[in-house]
């Protein structure tokens, strides 16, 4: 048995949108504290929390996606228990799992990102997309894993993606769709990880492209030059830097036609799945997944 770390919970699971995919994330990082040695167990926190509060345990694996797990809520619990937890605290999981604020963080440090505002009941949708252009991305600024979002190339439809996103009781934000290329950039322990760049045959980078649709391309390297290509780890590190990240966590990022990029999000508690994107950047790295869990473990 592995004692560097000592007792090990997982948190996966929820009850959030999410809830599938926290639960491939949280089985894949167990199994490899398992394969590890390492004296650990899963907990689904869509349960009552018994077993976390009553467990003694040493430092906590947070494997959860969305609300509940994502946004500063199973943070500050851990806080008060004063247990040791991977990824980002309270401030910088809140911050950035609100879409709109983040982005009002990296307007005010002049950071790159695309035109957006929030969309509410009483907008004037024509204003909106005089405002932004077309075509939108309408989104729920709550949500990860592409839940709820529309692309809008029509004025008319603009009205029925709203209420597509607003189902998610979460603010809607409308977005501009850049056209160009887009990147995902992994953030471990302040370094960044290879560029990976991500093609799909669909309309946009949805829910299936991520999680089922095998003609999905992860291409790293990614195509750009050492340069630009550093140029783009840069400014993840300063967006994952200026919401308070800490540890690990993912930035994605969208290209102009002419090949500008603009940040889109970030990701404070990214998928381990066999389609997740931060293990394949670790390997591009030449870190294995068992590395990677053990890597991310160590900085709780």
């Amino acid at each position: 048995m592995n004692n560097n770390f000592g007792k090990v919970a997982v948190l996966y699971g929820g009850k959030s949108s999410e809830r599938e995919i926290s639960l491939r994330s949280g089985q894949a990082v167990l199994n490899s504290l398992l394969r590890s040695k390492i004296d650990a167990v899963g907990i689904d926190t869509a349960q009552p929390l018994n077993q976390l509060l009553e467990g003694q345990y040493d430092r906590i694996f947070i494997a959860l996606h969305g609300r509940g797990g994502e946004d500063g809520t199973i943070q500050g619990l851990l806080e008060s228990l004063n247990l040791p937890y991977t990824g980002s605290k309270v401030l910088g999981s809140a911050l950035a799992m609100d879409k709109y604020r983040t982005k009002l963080v990296w307007q005010a440090l002049g950071l790159p990102t695309a035109k957006a505002t929030l969309l509410t009941a009483d907008s004037d949708f024509n204003q909106i997309i005089t405002q932004l252009g077309l075509p939108l991305m309408v989104k729920p600024a709550l949500e990860g894993s592409s839940v709820g979002i529309t692309k809008v190339t029509r004025p008319e439809d603009l009205p029925m993606a709203w209420r597509q996103a607003a189902q998610n009781g979460s603010p809607v934000l409308a977005e501009y769709y850049l056209s160009g290329h887009e990147y995902t950039v992994a953030i471990l322990e302040d370094r960044a990880l290879p560029v990976i760049r991500l093609e799909t045959p669909r309309d946009f980078y949805d829910y299936e492209a991520k999680y089922t649709d095998h003609r999905t391309s992860y291409i790293c390297p990614c195509g750009l030059t050492s340069t630009a290509e550093q140029s783009l780890q840069d400014l993840a590190r300063q967006a994952f830097t200026a919401v308070n990240g800490h540890g690990w966590g993912r930035i994605d990022l969208r290209c102009d036609a002419q090949g500008m990029p603009s940040l889109l999000e970030v990701n404070t508690i990214p998928g381990m799945t066999d389609h997740s994107l931060v293990p394949m950047a670790a390997k591009a790295a030449g870190i294995s997944f068992d590395q990677l869990v053990l890597t991310i473990l160590a900085t709780a």
